[in-house]
C-alpha cells in the first residue's frame, strides 16, 4: 500500500523559518505600522495645509502650545494604548480626572503640603484603576461595564466634593508645574518653551515604550492582545498584567490631572468629560488596533498631535464652528476604523 503524505507547511521545529515565512512576518510587521504611518503623514499634511492656509504654523510657538494644551491627553493616550493593546477599554479616565483635580485642589487649598496633594491624586488615579482591574478580571466584568462603573463612580464623587469651581491658590506650588521654560529665544513671540508637564509627558512617552517593547510585561500585553488563550496557555502572567494596565491607565490618568489641574490653575467636577473618548481616538487614529494585538506608543502620540493641531487649524480659520471639531474627529476615525478592518483582513489573507 502506497501512503502519500503532504510536505509541511510550516518550518519543522528547531529549524530555521522558510524564506516565505520570513517574508510573510516582514509583511505583516508592514501593515501593521501602515495606520501610524498613515497618522503621521496626515498630520505633516495638517501642517503643510495650515501654512499655505493661514501661515505662522511652522513656527516654535505654534509647537510650544501644541505641547503645552496637550500634554494631559498625550499622557492619557499612553495609558490608553496599554489597555486597548490587550483588546479591553477605559472610559474612566476622564472621570478620574475631575474627581483626581477637583480633591487635589480641595486639599492643596486646605493646607496640605503640594508634595502630598499631587501624590493624592496620583493615588487616586491608581486606586480607581486597580477597581477596574479587579472587577474585570477577578469578577468577570466586561471592560466595558467595568470601567464605565468605575466612571460614575468617579464623577460623582467629584461632585460630592464641590459643583462649583474649586480654584487653586495664587502661590500655589502646584502652579509651578506649569511653569514655562524657555528652550530657544525666537523672535518676538516665537520662543519654544515647554512646561515641567510636558517634560512629565515626554518621560511617559518614552517609558511607556520601554515598557510595552523592552520588558517581558510589555510582550504579555501584546500577547494578550493576540490571543489571551495563548497566552494563558504558553504560561504567561495573564491576570497580573490585565490587573496592572488598568493600574497603569488609572495612574496615568491622575498624572494627567495634576498636569491639567497645574496649567489651569483649577478644577470641576465636570472637568475632562469626554476626554476618554478623545484618549480612544488618538490611539485609535495612531495606529492601535481596537481588538487588540498590534498598536504602538509613539503612533498614539502622533493620533494626540493630529487632534491638538485639527483644533490650532480650526481655530485660526475662524469660520469653522467649534463644534465641527467632534465631527472631524469621528470622520478621521472612521477612516482608521475602515483602515484598520482592510489590514486586518490582508493579514489574515498572508498568514492563511
Amino acid at each position: 500500500m502506497t501512503v502519500t503524505t503532504r510536505p509541511p507547511t510550516g518550518s519543522a521545529p528547531g529549524t530555521a523559518p522558510s524564506l516565505a515565512e520570513r517574508l510573510g512576518a516582514r509583511l505583516s510587521a508592514r501593515l501593521s505600522a501602515l495606520p501610524t504611518v498613515a497618522a503621521l503623514l496626515i498630520f505633516v499634511g495638517m501642517i503643510i495645509y495650515g501654512e499655505a492656509a493661514y501661515g505662522r504654523i511652522v513656527q516654535f510657538n505654534t509647537l510650544s502650545n501644541l505641547l503645552v494644551n496637550n500634554s494631559h491627553l498625550i499622557i492619557l493616550a499612553v495609558g490608553l494604548t496599554f489597555v486597548i493593546l490587550t483588546g479591553g477599554i477605559d472610559l474612566s479616565v476622564g472621570a478620574v480626572i475631575a474627581f483626581s483635580s477637583v480633591a487635589g485642589v480641595m486639599l492643596s487649598n486646605a493646607g496640605w503640603h503640594p508634595v502630598a496633594a499631587v501624590l493624592v491624586m496620583v493615588l487616586i488615579g491608581s486606586v480607581l484603576g486597580l477597581i477596574s482591574g479587579v472587577l474585570i478580571q477577578y469578577f468577570g466584568v466586561q471592560p466595558f461595564i467595568a470601567t464605565l462603573a468605575t466612571m460614575f463612580l468617579a464623577r460623582g464623587l467629584a461632585s460630592m466634593l464641590s459643583t462649583v469651581p474649586e480654584r487653586l491658590a495664587d502661590d500655589s506650588a502646584i502652579r509651578e508645574l506649569a511653569t514655562q521654560l524657555k528652550i530657544i529665544d525666537g523672535d518676538k513671540v516665537n520662543d519654544l518653551v515647554i512646561t515641567p508637564g510636558v517634560i512629565a509627558a515626554i518621560v511617559i512617552v518614552v517609558l511607556g515604550f520601554l515598557v510595552l517593547h523592552r520588558t517581558r510585561f510589555g510582550r504579555t500585553v501584546y500577547a494578550i492582545g493576540g490571543s489571551e488563550q495563548s497566552a494563558t496557555l504558553m504560561g504567561l502572567p495573564v491576570p497580573a498584567t490585565k490587573l496592572g494596565i488598568y493600574v497603569i491607565s488609572g495612574t496615568l490618568a491622575g498624572i494627567a490631572a495634576v498636569v491639567y489641574t497645574s496649567r489651569l490653575g483649577s478644577a470641576q467636577n465636570i472637568t475632562g468629560i469626554g476626554w476618554e473618548l478623545d484618549a480612544i481616538a488618538a490611539v485609535v487614529i495612531g495606529g492601535t488596533l481596537l481588538t487588540g494585538g498590534t498598536g504602538f506608543v509613539l503612533g498614539s502620540v502622533v493620533g494626540a498631535l493630529v487632534l491638538g493641531l485639527m483644533n490650532v487649524l480650526i481655530t485660526r480659520d475662524g469660520g469653522i464652528r467649534p463644534e465641527m471639531t467632534t465631527i472631524i474627529t469621528g470622520g478621521i476615525l472612521l477612516v482608521f476604523v475602515i483602515l484598520q478592518r482592510v489590514l486586518a483582513a490582508r493579514r489574515r489573507a498572508t498568514q492563511g
